[in-house]
């Protein structure tokens, strides 16, 4: 159908004007009748691949859900599975209506159901348009992505309802906007500017997960040097995100809670034509050391990844855990076990790459073999150990250090520490052990780990992917 440019702010907000842009052009079709209530439905395509879609419809009632409303939003979900396709919402809704009480509690209820069920088995993706709350929040939570455009706002309950319980003074942007949901919570998967870039980016995520490709190894010419990307002192913090742009097809990243638990990069690319998750610890933020949100972060992204079926490469450089009262105290134990139970749980192809350290307990839950990786590379200069050299001296060798001379404490401690990084922290050793697989130049990387994807039997875990 040929959509009629937006004249209005109501023309604006209706849903087949919303799906018609969603869509690619010229491939909408509706599905079912309009039956007079807030939420319509429809096929397409969306950057080639076949999509259902269903949008509220925040002209009529605010796009309140009733029973009726939850039906039809049931009945899309229950057609993208029978077609094997994702499922995308376009959310604008004040929640369930007052008026229809428990009949619109149940419906909802049910919708909750039919997301639950079709998780892990078609990706379902949710774009934020405008206010979005109580059932409309939950609704979009258990979808597998949240893509808020700027007018997006995600709650429970609104300000005045905040503000008359707990005496909180805040507004609809501060509470449920996009700082507050792209920042602090890490509901929000993706940030985007206008609706237009946020259905840009809604059928990118849709092709990456429905449409992945197949790996040409082949195609891949040695280069480029991604060590290039790494400062020259080792200890030195740096933004991992270039390498991961350089690590992927033409540099075309769709990074995922970019702003939330930064210390850990995770997000879909290509490599050599196919579609891989990448995570990355990130020494630009805590110096890459892992900690209570970034490990959920990359445990929902790799039980995601495991489900459709996507596999894994991990970009490694980690000191450890962060230590710390308020991270024990915040759960880092409980919370740090999902990442090692989603890594050990993973079927799908995965190989791990250190690119500078893995220390510690850190190095186990980053995808080692002994979570089960499919193969494990190391740069030539990569450590694999319990800790840094100079730590592990400085424990080690306390007694000794202590009774050497002041004038020859430093040399000594140099000689230990070069001493402890050849047995015990190179790469080496872990070579000998099984631990690293193979030791490759870092302008061979991007093939060696296509070949090593390419050559690992496609797997698909049989799980959902519930929102940890």
């Amino acid at each position: 159908m040929t959509l009629q440019p937006v004249q209005d702010d109501t023309d604006f907000r209706e849903p087949m004007n919303r799906l018609g842009r969603l869509f690619d052009p010229g491939t909408l079709t509706p599905y079912g009748e309009d039956n007079g209530g807030s939420v319509r439905v429809a096929t397409g395509s969306a950057n080639g691949v076949p999509v259902v879609a269903y949008c509220t419809d925040a002209t009529k009632r605010g796009g309140s859900l009733g029973a009726a409303e939850a039906d039809r939003i049931i009945e899309a979900i229950e057609l993208a599975v029978a077609m094997r396709c994702p499922v995308l919402g376009l959310w604008h809704s004040g929640g369930a209506k007052l008026a229809d009480g428990v009949e619109s509690m149940d419906g909802v209820g049910r919708m909750f159901a039919a997301i639950v069920a079709a998780s892990g088995t078609v990706p379902q993706i949710s774009v934020i348009l405008g206010p979005a709350a109580g059932a409309a929040a939950y609704g979009p939570a258990l979808t597998d992505l949240v893509i808020m455009a700027a007018p997006g706002r995600l709650f429970i309950t609104g300000p005045e309802v905040v503000r008359s319980v707990t005496g909180e003074q805040i507004d609809m942007e501060g509470l449920g906007g996009s700082e507050a949901h792209g920042t602090r919570s890490g509901v929000a998967h993706v940030i985007a500017g206008d609706e237009d870039d946020a259905y840009a980016r809604a059928r990118a995520f849709a092709s990456l997960l429905a449409a992945p490709g197949v790996f040409e190894p082949d195609t891949l010419p040695d280069g480029p040097d991604l060590s290039a990307r790494l400062p020259a002192s080792p200890r030195r913090a740096y933004d991992v995100r270039p390498l991961v742009r350089d690590f992927v097809d033409d540099g075309e990243f769709e990074e995922i809670q970019p702003k939330w638990a930064a210390n850990m990069v995770v997000g879909l690319g290509r490599l050599a034509g196919h579609t891989v998750g990448v995570l990355a610890n990130n020494p630009l933020r805590k110096g890459g050391c892992l900690d209570s949100p970034s490990a959920e972060k990359a445990s929902r992204f790799v039980r995601m990844c495991d489900a459709f079926g996507i596999p894994l490469v991990v970009v490694v450089d980690v000191p450890g855990y962060l230590p710390g009262v308020e991270q024990e105290w915040g759960g880092v134990v409980r919370r740090g076990a999902k990442l090692l139970h989603a890594f050990a749980e993973a079927t799908v192809p995965r190989v791990t790459v250190i690119t500078r350290k893995s220390y510690g307990g850190a190095y186990i839950a980053m995808n080692s073999r002994s979570l089960g990786a499919t193969n494990v590379f190391a740069w030539p200069d990569g450590e694999v150990a319990v800790m840094g050299a100079e730590a592990a001296v400085g424990i080690l060798y306390r007694k000794q250090l202590a009774a050497a001379s002041e004038q020859d404490r430093e040399r000594l401690r140099a000689e230990l520490v070069d001493k402890q990084q050849r047995e015990a922290g190179g790469v080496d050793r872990a070579r000998r052990l099984g631990v690293v697989d193979e030791v490759v130049r870092p302008d061979r990387t991007r093939r060696r780990v296509a070949e090593a994807l390419s050559a690992a039997p496609a797997r698909r875990g049989s799980h959902n992917n519930i929102p940890l």
